[in-house]
């Protein structure tokens, strides 16, 4: 029974992945973990160059779901909190205040370009992302289930930008870049759009239902004692040493377990094994570091030293 419900489990990733593929052309490895970070309940930061279709890969997985609600948000200087939790208005006929509920109240959210916004809106989506719920007038408004956060940055234009603080990067489960596509993959984009845009057709191949039975899925996929220790050993690493300023937390390893479990679901694992988690961990953990300014100048990154700290670890057996 166990097995059955794992291969169904598969075969609906499969379809989700199968769907948003055909329409984000030569990016297979990327829209699989960031689909793997929606189906782990978490967040993605998208940082790459204008065009390479961060705006499209989320438009994509929102309209292949069913029933889920997609909203977008153009971040910009003057944008204010408001404009993302909401607003309570006052309401004369009835002599009170009526809630009306911001864009973050959704199933998919895409923050475009989110450090183009101020700090002081920028920390609007903190609580948010970290605990599903929203503060507003002394009043607790929970987050639906299937709240998840596709925020966008263009990684070389610095004008007009507010660089996200260290406590919002470490609400972002994962950071992923699509990078361009080989020169065959451009030419077949070309053909495909020659018409019209491949989301114009694509149809939806999952319900919200099925996308939270998929995430409940993951949570059942076999994470054995030795691997959380293996987790906490290659997250633990990144602290005390001289080039880094500032270390992950056990928010990195809690986001490392779970999107391991849910790389899991989509190669038809019913367990996690040491060779996903070292897929998964530049993604999940380089984006929280902060290096010494002599390590930067010296020409290190924060993915390159958790790429060194893979090899270094030891892997259990």
């Amino acid at each position: 029974m166990v097995r059955a419900s794992m291969i169904d489990s598969t075969a609906a990733a499969a379809r989700l992945e199968s769907a948003v593929c055909s329409v984000v052309r030569g990016q297979p490895e990327v829209v699989r973990r960031v689909l793997a970070c929606m189906i782990a309940g978490g967040h993605v930061l998208l940082e790459d160059f204008p065009g390479t279709g961060k705006t499209t890969l989320a438009k994509a997985i929102a309209k292949s779901i069913s029933g889920a609600v997609f909203k977008r948000v153009q971040f910009t200087p003057d944008l204010l909190p408001s404009d993302i939790l909401g607003i309570s208005v006052f309401d004369p006929r009835s002599q009170e205040f009526r809630f009306h509920p911001g864009p973050v109240f959704t199933d998919i959210l895409l923050a475009d370009e989110i450090n183009r916004a101020s700090p002081r809106t920028q920390s609007a989506l903190l609580e948010a992302m970290g605990e599903r719920q929203a503060t507003l007038d002394g009043h607790r408004y929970d987050l639906d289930g299937l709240f998840f956060v596709i925020a966008t940055q263009n990684p070389v234009e610095f004008r007009g930008t507010y660089p996200l603080p260290e406590a919002q990067m470490d609400r972002f489960a994962m950071q992923c870049s699509l990078g361009y596509v080989s020169a065959a993959e451009e030419a077949a984009i070309l053909a495909a759009q020659a018409d019209s845009h491949p989301l114009d057709s694509l149809v939806a191949v999952a319900t919200r239902e099925e996308l939270l039975e998929l995430m409940a899925a993951a949570k059942r996929v076999r994470f054995s004692d030795e691997l959380r220790d293996y987790v906490v050993a290659l997250v633990g690493a990144t602290r005390g040493r001289p080039e880094i300023q500032l270390a992950a937390s056990p928010r990195a390893s809690l986001a490392l377990m779970k999107v391991s479990q849910a790389m899991a679901l989509f190669e038809g694992s019913e367990f996690v094994s040491p060779e996903i988690i070292q897929k998964m961990a530049a993604d999940v953990i380089a984006h929280r570091l902060v290096l010494e300014p002599e390590a930067r100048f010296s020409g290190l990154s924060a993915r390159q030293i958790v790429l060194d700290l893979i090899e270094q670890t030891p892997v259990p057996v």
